[in-house]
């Protein structure tokens, strides 16, 4: 069990020595460049699945929010956020991540308090109007979601929001050189521009499975997908639940 627990933390350990890595060239995953261009229908279907994504997250109440980002990355939804929030505490484990996002948002950073922090050990010291992440909980080992989003419950003041976004199981998503996990497999292999390889956890949830989870946490969630590249899930805390 203490080998397997080891196994588990060097894949963890690995992940986020990828993301590091990766800072610089995250966005060419997002603005379908490079490896990750796979042709123009599929990059003009990415784009308005993205526009669905960000209608379902203007739908949330975040104007004047105090809203807590977990895992923000480069800053592309943090952008998001600070169009309409009051304030955002993101937090991330990756220095060179919260670099390009304060590069991203310039003079809009003020309205930002980036915290370094693991979420696999981090606690909430208090409450939000809201909890944000996008595509983060795949990259959660099966055994640990749970308990990262009773966090989040944790995280949220009664009767507000919380909304997610990661990725569904399509080839295409990724670089033309990464191969998607095996079902029941949660460890994969990416690679950076420079040919480096590291192991990562990369979990696809059933769209039930994650309301499921997400209701034993204390959340009342429903999960939607778009037709190709995106899950994504908007609910709540319940008022009266207690922490």
């Amino acid at each position: 069990m203490d080998e397997e627990r080891g196994r588990a933390e060097g894949v963890l350990v690995e992940q986020l020595a990828y993301y590091r890595a990766r800072a610089g060239e995250y966005d060419g995953w997002f603005e379908r460049r490079g490896r990750y261009d796979r042709g123009e229908a599929a990059t003009a279907t990415w784009f308005a699945e993205v526009d669905q994504v960000r209608a379902a997250l203007a739908e949330v109440p975040l104007e004047g929010a105090d809203v807590l980002e977990l895992a923000p990355g480069t800053g592309i939804w943090t952008e998001q956020l600070v169009a309409r929030a009051a304030h955002v505490t993101a937090i991330d484990a990756a220095p060179e991540m919260v670099a390009e996002s304060r590069r991203r948002l310039g003079a809009r950073a003020e309205r930002v308090t980036y915290v370094l922090a693991d979420l696999f050990a981090w606690l909430p010291k208090r409450t939000y109007d809201a909890v944000v992440f996008c595509f983060w909980i795949s990259h959660v080992p099966a055994d640990r979601v749970d308990g990262f989003l009773a966090t989040v419950a944790r995280a949220l003041r009664p009767g507000r929001s919380v909304f997610f976004l990661d990725g569904r199981p399509e080839p295409t998503s990724t670089a033309a050189d990464h191969v998607l996990p095996h079902r029941g497999e949660e460890i994969t292999v990416r690679r950076l521009d420079d040919g480096r390889a590291f192991r990562i956890v990369k979990n696809y949830w059933p769209a039930d499975e994650l309301e499921r989870r997400a209701a034993v946490a204390g959340l009342e969630v429903v999960v939607r997908e778009t037709p190709t590249y995106f899950q994504f899930g908007a609910g709540r805390r319940p008022r009266g639940s207690r922490s």
